[in-house]
């Protein structure tokens, strides 16, 4: 099962390599990363989407814990969360079909950031699901390159389930 752990670190040189090698250590891949300042001075949050069971999850959070700059652990899966990601992503693009890309990303509410003769550039934001989506819909014109951040997440403070609440519209 993929787990979302959200750490938080003292911003010094080598924290991230530490972390990094503690995974490598113990054959676990990072599938996600995503590091950035918090909101207080000196702390970087980092978002890390791994692939483990709960004891696994529980080992991880444990070692986390021993390294020195290592300030908080949490695994937020199964909390309430904002979640997001950023994507670039290069798309063939003829006189032809240039049209249809456009109202596709309309749909997508992505951005169209580069226009050459022959691609576009376009910019997505939003959960990792509308990243699939999106890509899949792009296909049948020709995936040049794709970028992306890699998921950010924060807690919801007012508990709402938006997958919740997502489901039960869909019952109705």
């Amino acid at each position: 099962m993929k787990h979302t752990l959200s750490v938080l670190v003292e911003d010094e040189a080598g924290v991230l390599t530490r972390i990094a090698g503690l995974f490598a250590r113990r054959g676990f891949n990072i599938e996600s990363l995503a590091v950035g300042s918090a909101e207080q001075g000196g702390i970087s949050r980092i978002t890390m989407v791994v692939n483990g069971n709960d004891q696994v999850i529980e080992q991880i959070t444990k070692q986390l814990y021993k390294l020195i700059n290592v300030i908080k652990v949490q695994d937020i899966t199964d909390v309430p969360c904002v979640e997001r990601e950023l994507m670039l992503i290069k798309v063939n693009a003829s006189s032809t079909t240039r049209s249809e890309i456009v109202e596709l990303a309309q749909i997508f509410r992505a951005r169209i950031v580069d226009v050459a003769d022959d691609s576009l550039i376009i910019e997505v934001v939003g959960d990792p699901g509308k990243m699939v989506a999106f890509v899949q819909v792009l296909q049948k014109f020709g995936i040049r390159e794709v970028a992306r951040t890699g998921k950010i997440a924060l807690i919801r403070e007012s508990g709402v389930n938006t997958e919740f609440l997502r489901l039960s519209e869909i019952k109705v």
